[in-house]
């Protein structure tokens, strides 16, 4: 007689069957737990099955944090699962709970995770290509975990790089079709402002370029802010970053421009660097002469010179598509 844990609705054969199903029968490990709260992310493992709404999730591995090519930081919230219920590959995550402080310029961000944002955000991009897709659920405690759709593709910064043009070859060819395709995202994330949510950790490594599709795809909007002054403010701050780096082709360092003895540093004051990032080069038109002016004015909102900023989106694309104009193809 088969063991059934009445609480489950499943039994432990009911599982092992399930995972032999999907996974091979040199999967299916002798002991595991079963869990269906995860408020302690740490207990959850490699190997256990986490009851979901009445679905069971096989876990195999944290995600790692992919954050300026450093993927070496495991996320132990986040988790790489398989529907026992049909085999596709999810990720779930669970709930963790950080606070922070941003600053750009002068200018203070309290920054913090909320699940229930993400939650929200899930279900008010459903459908919508551009964004990651996936529900959320409450596990046995009232947690809200997402549940999402495994994403297949690249770290949209890391596809960039990978380009390995000499920059004025690569702005001639790659920039126009790749700033076309960052427009899009542009939108996609003003899709969110008008519905008055922020993403709130727009990052390069937050988007997924996803080859066969022909387009990138946002991820992770669990980060929440608050700031007084302008609600979309530190949103504008990310998309800003990301223009940079794709119309620098990557990160353009005073270190690197120094390695390479460019004669561009001796150009550079202080007023051509980050707002945020003190070691990366905004005035981009002081190392690459050949870049449009009304493309550098954009990208020059977010310097260190900077007096005024962009209100919201709409008035960053309006300049954004201006620009995008003066580069034909």
């Amino acid at each position: 007689m088969k063991k059934t844990i009445e609480k489950h609705q499943y039994s432990v054969d009911d599982l092992k069957y399930l995972i032999e199903k999907w996974m091979g029968s040199d999967r299916v490990p002798e002991n595991f737990k079963i869990i269906s709260d995860t408020s302690d992310f740490y207990r959850v493992e490699y190997d256990d099955v986490v009851l979901l709404d009445g679905k069971p999730y096989f876990i195999r591995n944290n995600e790692r944090e992919g954050r300026f090519g450093i993927d070496e930081q495991q996320k132990f919230w986040v988790k790489r699962a398989r529907d026992l219920t049909d085999g596709s590959i999810k990720i779930l995550k669970l709930v963790f709970h950080e606070r922070f402080n941003a600053k750009v310029g002068d200018i203070t961000f309290e920054c913090f995770r909320s699940p229930k944002k993400e939650a929200r955000i899930l279900d008010i991009t459903r459908g919508n290509n551009r964004f990651m897709q996936g529900f959320s659920v409450l596990d046995e405690s009232g947690n809200i975990i997402r549940i999402l759709d495994f994403i297949h593709g690249k770290n949209f910064g890391d596809t960039i790089i990978r380009m390995n043009a000499s920059h004025e070859e690569y702005y001639s060819k790659n920039f126009p079709g790749i700033l076309d395709e960052y427009i899009e995202l542009v939108k996609a994330i003003q899709f969110l402002h008008k519905h008055s949510e922020k993403h709130g950790d727009i990052r390069r490594d937050h988007i997924i370029w996803q080859k066969e599709e022909g387009r990138g795809v946002w991820i992770d909007f669990d980060f929440n802010y608050i700031h007084k002054e302008n609600l979309f403010g530190y949103d504008l701050f990310g998309l800003g970053n990301i223009l940079v780096f794709i119309a620098g082709g990557g990160d353009v360092t005073v270190q690197g421009l120094h390695e390479c003895n460019s004669p561009a540093i001796n150009r550079l004051t202080a007023d051509d660097i980050n707002i945020i990032f003190k070691n990366r080069v905004v005035n981009l038109k002081k190392v690459f002469p050949y870049i449009s002016e009304s493309l550098n004015l954009v990208l020059m909102h977010f310097s260190a010179s900077a007096n005024t900023f962009y209100e919201n989106t709409q008035q960053f694309l309006d300049e954004l598509q201006e620009s995008r104009a003066t580069l034909g193809n």
